[in-house]
Parts: C-alpha cells; structure tokens; sequence
C-alpha cells in the first residue's frame, strides 16, 4: 500500500517504520532538519537495544507525494488547521485519511452526538479549514496508545505499548475499516476496530485533559503531580465534569477518576508529551486537550468551573491574555 504520514515525529515516526518493515510504499511530509534527516540517512528506528534505518521518501510538498491509499495525521493537533489545505495532492477519490493526534478531533461529531451530530468544535477548528480540506466519508479515527521519543531529528525511540484503535466515526464496522485494521497487525502493531471510536477517543482523553496542562503549568512529573493530594483531587474534579458530559453524549464508563488515578500510577514516573513540549519551547496541544472539552460542556449545558480554571490558568501561562 502507499501510505503518507504527515508529520514524522514521535508517533510518525514509529508508524512509518512499523509499516515500511511490513513492506508498505511509506512517504513523509517533513521539513527542516526532520527532512534533512530522512532524505540522507532515511528514517531511524530505536527499540530496545537495536536500531535500523528505513529508506523513507519524504517531502516538504505534498504535490511531490501524489495520491496516496492512506493519509495518516500525526502532527500536533493546532498544526492541522494551517497544514490541511496543503494535502490535496495526497487525497485521492479513494483515499483514507487517519488522524492520529491527541485530543478531541475535528471529526468528533461527524454522524455522532444525537442532537450535537454535525456540530463544528471551534477550538479545534476554528475557521472549518480542516473540515474543507478532507473529506468527512474519507476519515478513519484513531486512538494511540503507546510511547515513542524522538532522538533527534528523524530519529525515533519507541517507549511501550504498541496500540491503536482504529474507527469510522460514524460508528459500525466496515470492510475498510477490517482491511486497515489487518494491515496494522501485519505490520505488527496491536491494531483492532471500534464500534464507537469517539468512546475510545473520550477515554483517553479522560486521563490527559487534566495530567498534560498541569504537568506543563507546573513542570512536575506524573509521581509527583499524584502524589500531591490537592492536586490530585483537582483532577479528579475535573475529570468528573467531563465524565458527566460523556454520558450525556452516550460515552459513559463505570471507571472513577481515582481508578483511572491508580491505573497512571503503574506507568511510573514520566513526563507528559505537553511538558516536552513546554521545556523545549514548543506550542503546546492545549485546544485540542481542554479548550474543546469546555466548548463540549457547553454545547451538552454541563457547568465546568474546575475545567474553566485549568483552561485560563495554562492559557496564560503559555498563550499570553
């Protein structure tokens, strides 16, 4: 298959090497020292003790790339609003194109939400540039779940965990959703489908809406933004805000915050993909972790003050009033 990643960075990254070592035609859109990277020593891979390179064809023009079987969005959410409209040379009648990001996506109310089907989320999309440029019958969701790093420019370490839930967000299974789904666990990957992807989308985003803007604002690592009892119950207050708005949306899980508390606790210390992105001075995913979430509290009449709260604080700290 011919798949194009667009943005060749930790979760890019890691893709790309998956799939070009199951033999799939791979290209990347690049650009600075990540393209440099790739066009003279292709794409490093480190897991473990080894490292490989793989040859990938990478690009800083889309129109260089053409047409590919399957687009995969693995950039930084507040990128894809300028970057989209770039992609129509790789977006064929029969291509798919798979969001790979953190946060609420632009697709999240695509043929889901009840009432709210068909809304436009503002914060992840202000002025609808995504929505224009990618076909909403040619989207795939899909939710990660493993860590990978990058060394250096188009150098990439994966961390642990290998996961991805993939799903049509209009709900159901489909034979290209099957197919795709194959594809990945070919490729080695702990790939399955959802019935319901804007659950699996919801659920994690449950745990990082509260750990990734307070690990930034305070530059703390998980064990002890945890293990601070205050803090701790921050989070937990405004996890059950978002909770509260997932059942009126029909996303409704049994699991409490302190469950979900526990369950990051096992993961050990580690810092937040956010505070990298703070500590190097890089924008960080604030609207599509929790300026979505508090535009989703009021499109459902959800009253979110502890939400609210972490929204300013973080978008002070690091957007300027």
């Amino acid at each position: 298959m011919k798949i194009g990643i667009v943005g060749m960075g930790a979760i890019g990254g890691w893709l790309a090497a998956a799939l070009a070592a199951a033999g799939h035609e791979v290209s990347g859109l690049a650009r600075g020292q990540t393209l440099l990277a790739l066009q003279t020593q292709g794409l490093l891979f480190s897991s473990g003790e080894q490292t490989q390179a793989w040859p990938i064809r990478a690009h800083e023009n889309a129109a260089d790339l053409g047409p590919q079987d399957l687009v995969i969005l693995a950039l930084k959410a507040q990128t894809l609003p300028q970057v989209a409209p770039k992609l129509a040379p790789m977006i064929g009648p029969d291509t798919l194109v798979m969001s790979a990001m953190n946060g609420v996506p632009w697709w999240f109310f695509q043929g889901f939400g009840g009432a709210l089907a068909g809304s436009h989320l503002q914060a992840v999309d202000p002025q609808g540039l995504i929505a224009q440029a990618i076909p909403a019958d040619q989207v795939l969701g899909c939710v990660v779940h493993g860590s990978s790093s990058t060394v250096a420019p188009g150098h990439v370490r994966l961390n642990f965990g290998q996961g991805l839930i993939l799903g049509e967000p209009r709900g159901g299974l489909s034979p290209r959703l099957s197919k795709w789904v194959a594809i990945f666990q070919q490729a080695g990957l702990a790939a399955k489908a959802s019935e319901q992807i804007q659950f699996d989308t919801w659920y994690k985003l449950w745990g990082n809406l509260t750990m990734n803007p307070i690990s930034a604002l305070t530059g703390a690592t998980s064990d002890l933004i945890l293990g601070d009892p205050l803090v701790r119950n921050l989070m937990s207050q405004i996890m059950e805000e978002a909770k509260t708005m997932g059942a009126k949306l029909g996303l409704r899980f049994d699991q409490t915050p302190e469950d979900r508390h526990q369950v990051t606790e096992k993961l050990g210390r580690f810092k937040t993909s956010m505070l990298q992105d703070a500590e190097a001075g890089r924008p960080i995913e604030l609207d599509a972790l929790v300026t979505a979430v508090q535009e989703i509290g009021r499109l459902t009449q959800t009253p979110t003050p502890f939400t609210d709260a972490l929204l300013g604080l973080t978008r002070l700290r690091f957007q300027g009033p």
